[in-house]
Formats: C-alpha cells, sequence, structure tokens
C-alpha cells in the first residue's frame, strides 16, 4: 500500500453554480496527505477564470508541459524559471510566499497538481492538462528521480510527514527491484497509480480537459503544441513556432536544466540534469519478464478497462 492517508469529507464546488447546469463537474470528495502532497490548499485556492492547471502522475511530463505552456503563453520567450512562474501548488513542503506570489502574476496563471480528481476542487473555468504515460515508464523515470535526490531531499518530506507513517527512504539503486515494488504496493513510495489515471480518465469529454499523452510528445512534438495551443485558445505567429518548438525539446531543455528544475536541481546528485534525465521510453522492456510484462497488461485491464489502457500503452485516443 502506498504511502497515503485519506480524510473522507465532500466539498461543494463555489464555481460549479456558473457553469452550464448540463455538465455534472467533479466535486472534491476527500483530502489527501503524504510525504509529498497536502490537498487541502486547494480549498482556498482563488481561481481565475483562464487558469490553466496542468495534472499529471509524477516523471509523466509535467516540467516538459509546463514549458511548452510556458512558451505559448510568452511568445517563445527565453529564460522563463517555470518552477518559479508555475508552482506545483500542492507540494507539502511548498513554500508559502511561492503560492501567494500567484495573485501578483498578471499574465495568464499556469500551475501544476500531482492529485487525482476527487482530491481537487475543480473550477469549470479553468483549463486543464492531463498527461498520461505508461506506468512503467513513469516507474522507471521516477527511479532515476528519487534514487540520486541529495540527503537534503529526504530530510525535507520526512520533517513534518503524516503522523504514523514509515520514512520516505532512498531505497535500491536497481530500477527492477524499484518498480517491482511500485507495483505490487501501487505507486509505492509515492501514491497510487490506477486511481490517479482512472480519475482523469473520467474526464476525457469534458470542455475544459485535454488528455495528452507522453509518447504522443515525443513522435509529434510540434503537433502536440499546436493541440495544446488550440485548447488554449492561444495564437501562435507561426514565424515564432520553430523557435517554440525547439525551446520545447529534449535537447533545449536539458541544456537549459537549471530553468526548468526544482531549486535550480540542488536537490538531486549531479544537478539539473540529473532531474531532466533522459525522456526515454522503453528501458523496462529489457529488465522485466514475460510474467511480469503479461502481469502489468493485466493490471492495467482491470483497473482501467480497454480503452483506457490501450491509450495508456500508446494507442490513440478515440
Amino acid at each position: 500500500m502506498a504511502r497515503t492517508s485519506h480524510v473522507s469529507g465532500a466539498q461543494a464546488n463555489p464555481q460549479q453554480s456558473t457553469a452550464s447546469a448540463d455538465i455534472v463537474w467533479p466535486q472534491k470528495t476527500r483530502e489527501l496527505h503524504n510525504f509529498h502532497m497536502n490537498s487541502t490548499v486547494w480549498n482556498d485556492f482563488k481561481f481565475r477564470d483562464d487558469d490553466i492547471v496542468i495534472a499529471t502522475y509524477a516523471k509523466s511530463g509535467t516540467t516538459w508541459t509546463q514549458q511548452i505552456v510556458s512558451q505559448l503563453i510568452f511568445d517563445g520567450a527565453e529564460g522563463k524559471n517555470v518552477h518559479q512562474i508555475s508552482p506545483w501548488v500542492d507540494q507539502r513542503i511548498l513554500p508559502p510566499p511561492a503560492l501567494a506570489a500567484l495573485d501578483t502574476q498578471t499574465h495568464r496563471r499556469f500551475v501544476k497538481t500531482h492529485l487525482p480528481v476527487d482530491a481537487l476542487v475543480f473550477s469549470p473555468k479553468a483549463k486543464y492538462i492531463y498527461i498520461g504515460r505508461d506506468g512503467r515508464d513513469a516507474a522507471w523515470s521516477y527511479h532515476n528521480h528519487h534514487f540520486n535526490t541529495t540527503d537534503e531531499f529526504f530530510t525535507l518530506y520526512n520533517t513534518g510527514a503524516i503522523h504514523g507513517a514509515d520514512p520516505l527512504v532512498r531505497g535500491t539503486d536497481d530500477p527492477h527491484e524499484f518498480y517491482r515494488q511500485w507495483f505490487n504496493r501501487d505507486g509505492f513510495p509515492i501514491w497510487p497509480y490506477w486511481h490517479h489515471i482512472r480519475s482523469w480518465w473520467q474526464l476525457r469529454d469534458l470542455p475544459n480537459v485535454v488528455l495528452v499523452h507522453f509518447n504522443d510528445m515525443k513522435k509529434d512534438l510540434e503537433g502536440t503544441i499546436k493541440r495544446i495551443a488550440e485548447f488554449l485558445e492561444i495564437k501562435v505567429d507561426p514565424k515564432i513556432l520553430p523557435e517554440i518548438v525547439n525551446h520545447c525539446s529534449f535537447d533545449y531543455m536539458k541544456s537549459h536544466a537549471a530553468e526548468m528544475t526544482p531549486r535550480g536541481g540542488m536537490m538531486w546528485k549531479g544537478g539539473a540534469t540529473t532531474f531532466i534525465n533522459k525522456g526515454s521510453n522503453g528501458r523496462w522492456r529489457d529488465s522485466l519478464s514475460a510474467d511480469e510484462i503479461k502481469a502489468y497488461e493485466d493490471k492495467a485491464m482491470a483497473e482501467l478497462g480497454p480503452e483506457c489502457a490501450s491509450w495508456l500503452a500508446g494507442a490513440p485516443l478515440n
């Protein structure tokens, strides 16, 4: 079982009355607290009508999407520190000034969350971008992220952590063994995977939600950027589109990693380039046995159903 405690208690969405009566908008039904997240911060979040919320499970293209949105909002400008401009709102250790700074922003705001829908206050007027990624790829990527953090990282997240939880530890240096624990304990050592995917998949038909797959970002970055721009109702000057695409490429982001990484990468061994690691898929293929691959696929089918499981594995979204 992942390191998560739940406190039930539904909360009405204050903005629902302003939206179409034909749509049943998601409602927050619980609070989620763990080493990384505190969902209560959303209860007092003051939405603007054009806010953008980027939602993902961990290591599924969050920073990449933040860079894309930043480039669209700022017309391809360089030197934008996305982690300062676009905070992880529900991060438990986020300094209060980072959230307060959102109130002073005059540009279109875009923020990040790792919450499942039922622990999030949902605004019918905001735009939500959800990025999906095969769980095996996410787990492999998270191993690099987790194992290569500094001792300060673990001190920060273990200080004031949820009562009764075992300490968050570095764990094994073997990504295959890390994956086994992640799979067998549903997202260990972070938060449950299957429910997270399922909760956002269920919103795919809402007019203010778009689902994007990590694989599509890799295969067709320009097409994905155009699709996100259209969803956000941002007109892109064709003359600067090539610059935007270049600034969202993996090579560019790797070479400017300090601008893309929390605290400039100080919490990772090797710095910011460890945080922006490889951006690759399929590293699990040479490690997982046929039985392990089948176990994952069977679990995905049982937890998500055939359509969602197929999309998560990389099939086009119907």
